[in-house]
């Protein structure tokens, strides 16, 4: 079958369309940009273009009335993104990585919900020596951002060593199978050689019409939240062989608040594919959405939006012509946790392995720990990866028999929990960046969580469920980025110091929650959150998660369908 892509639309499509036709192939101005010493941002055009090689531009609002005072423009700074999939980084790698973040950034290293390493406040001036030596480490940011697929994801705890490390290259196989293959790149940041011209047989001149997100889960565990994922792969396993995986699509996690065409999804499931189908399904499912997505309206561009639009028999059948064979009928299987399995854990090869508890994924010395020095002094002695969980922790993984007493030795002297000190709900809350540094962000989160936790954990103990554990989630916007409507409890930010509350979600990550209240404070989110756990001690069943106690309840209703979202 002869697949003929959709054609840019000057009267039809959005600016952001416009931007990548005359781009040429993501290259725009980004050099002069780069070089233009009057100001500390790049171009308009480029700020989206350079979200393609993994760089958002931000910048301080903590800062920004003072400095409108004094009649200077905002703090500019950028994020810079890396792709790792899987999140697996070795000793050296990872030491490479706090080196460039003492030299040229925030002097932390972020840790994202898709497993990758974040860099704050880099300024424009060190941009492209930072991307450089990001590159000399074997690992680089390119498609970390965008309109393409960005960093695959993949279950990072090897508790079945083999089945880990071959799902693992399966992370690696389809990210690099779906990289642009624009050398617009290695061109700008690496002074490559330049080309006249370049092809995207896969994404074409347009790429997609918005971000696209992949995920691997092994069975039993969900912790990637694989129906979150535009594309989830779930391994499948017979006789301790991987076989195949089942394949689910059109989750997402993003909405606008007040406007009911926006909503999040969880994937729907589309069949089984073979190892040797991998490949074929994850590319046509994206030419798919390259070919029918919204370029019109880039909220209403997702993945998701265009399953709903052709409809799942009308998805499905597309993706049949397109790969020109239909998935086998989806096999059995069943997850029972989406959260990070803490402290140690030894494997089938004698191997340790080590999982953190890190708020918020950020790595940095405070007062109170210096877990940024702790876990660079770790990587000095351990020659094994550091490996980052989908919930923002770090595993040190492959850790040898010999050298477990001096890691140990580390944690004590720099005081880095290993999670035997949090309460099981603290241990599975995420907060997104929020401020000061998203510009999308209208109220705290990653700075915040920590304290309403505190306020949350008096509650759970005046009823006697404080070891019961609840997914709690908070973000600055409603945009998704902590995946906050598959949390139990979830406070999307509204205004500065209110939050839309969000209640039902299951603990494994199959199902969404749902609004409860709007536009309320802190105390008001604790006065409804009491009776609701007071219930909860009285009434719940052996072994009952809190998101499915408020359905059965009829304290919420339950949601697995995006479209009932708003209902």
């Amino acid at each position: 079958m002869t697949i003929k892509q959709t054609q840019f639309d000057a009267e039809k499509h959005s600016e952001v369309e416009k931007i990548k036709v005359e781009s040429n192939y993501l290259r725009g101005t980004i050099t002069p940009s780069l070089k233009n010493p009057v100001t500390g941002s790049v171009a308009d055009d480029d700020l989206m273009l350079i979200k393609f090689h993994g760089i958002y531009q931000q910048d301080d609002r903590d800062l920004r009335n003072e400095r409108r005072k004094q009649k200077l423009e905002p703090l500019y700074s950028f994020m810079i993104r890396a792709r790792i999939p899987g999140g697996v980084a070795s000793s050296q790698q990872y030491i490479q990585m706090a080196e460039l973040a003492t030299a040229y950034s925030s002097g932390s290293l972020r840790l994202t919900t898709r497993q990758a390493y974040q860099w704050h406040g880099v300024f424009k001036r060190n941009l492209k020596t930072t991307i450089a030596g990001i590159n000399k480490t074997m690992l680089d940011t390119i498609a970390a951002c965008g309109d393409v697929n960005r960093n695959v994801m993949s279950n990072p705890l090897p508790q079945t060593s083999k089945l880990h490390t071959e799902v693992y290259e399966w992370s690696k196989k389809v990210s690099e199978h779906l990289l642009p293959k624009t050398k617009a790149y290695h061109e700008i940041w690496l002074d490559g050689e330049k080309v006249e011209s370049s092809q995207e047989p896969i994404y074409g001149q347009t790429y997609l019409p918005r971000k696209f997100k992949i995920a691997i889960a092994i069975p039993p565990y969900n912790d990637v939240d694989v129906y979150a994922n535009d594309l989830g792969l779930i391994a499948i396993v017979e006789n301790e062989k991987l076989i195949g995986f089942n394949v689910v699509a059109g989750g997402g996690m993003g909405s606008s608040h007040g406007d009911s065409a926006t909503y999040p999804r969880i994937a729907d499931s589309l069949g089984f594919c073979t190892l040797d189908q991998v490949l074929s399904v994850a590319e046509n499912i994206v030419k798919v959405q390259r070919d029918f997505g919204n370029r019109e309206v880039r909220k209403l561009a997702r993945l998701k939006y265009t399953v709903d639009k052709l409809g799942f028999d009308g998805f499905q059948q597309k993706l049949n012509e397109y790969q020109g064979f239909a998935l086998a009928d989806a096999k059995p299987f069943e997850f029972v946790h989406n959260g990070d399995r803490y402290g140690w854990m030894q494997d089938e090869t004698g191997h340790w392995h080590l999982t953190l508890y890190i708020h918020s994924g950020r790595i940095v010395d405070t007062e109170e720990k210096k877990l940024f020095s702790g876990l660079l002094d770790i990587a000095k002695i351990h020659d094994g990866q550091f490996r980052i969980s989908p919930n923002q922790n770090m595993i040190i993984s492959d850790i040898k028999a010999e050298t477990k007493p001096k890691i140990e030795a580390l944690l004590k002297k720099y005081q880095i929990s290993i999670g035997d000190t949090e309460t099981p709900t603290r241990l599975n809350s995420l907060a997104c960046v929020a401020f000061p540094t998203c510009s999308l962000a209208m109220a705290e989160a990653e700075r915040y969580l920590p304290s309403f936790i505190d306020r949350f954990e008096a509650l759970l103990t005046k009823y006697s469920v404080r070891e019961q554990p609840i997914n709690v989630r908070m973000t600055g916007c409603p945009n998704g980025c902590a995946r906050p409507f598959l949390g139990e409890i979830a406070m999307v930010g509204k205004a500065p110091g209110k939050y839309n509350l969000y209640l039902g979600a299951s603990h494994v990550g199959n199902r969404l929650n749902k609004l409860y209240r709007e536009n309320i404070n802190e105390q008001q989110i604790l006065d409804e959150l009491e009776p609701l756990i007071k219930d909860f001690s009285d009434n719940k069943t052996e072994g009952e998660h809190f998101g499915d106690f408020v359905v059965r309840a009829n304290h919420i209703k339950a949601v697995t369908n995006g479209l009932d979202f708003h209902s």
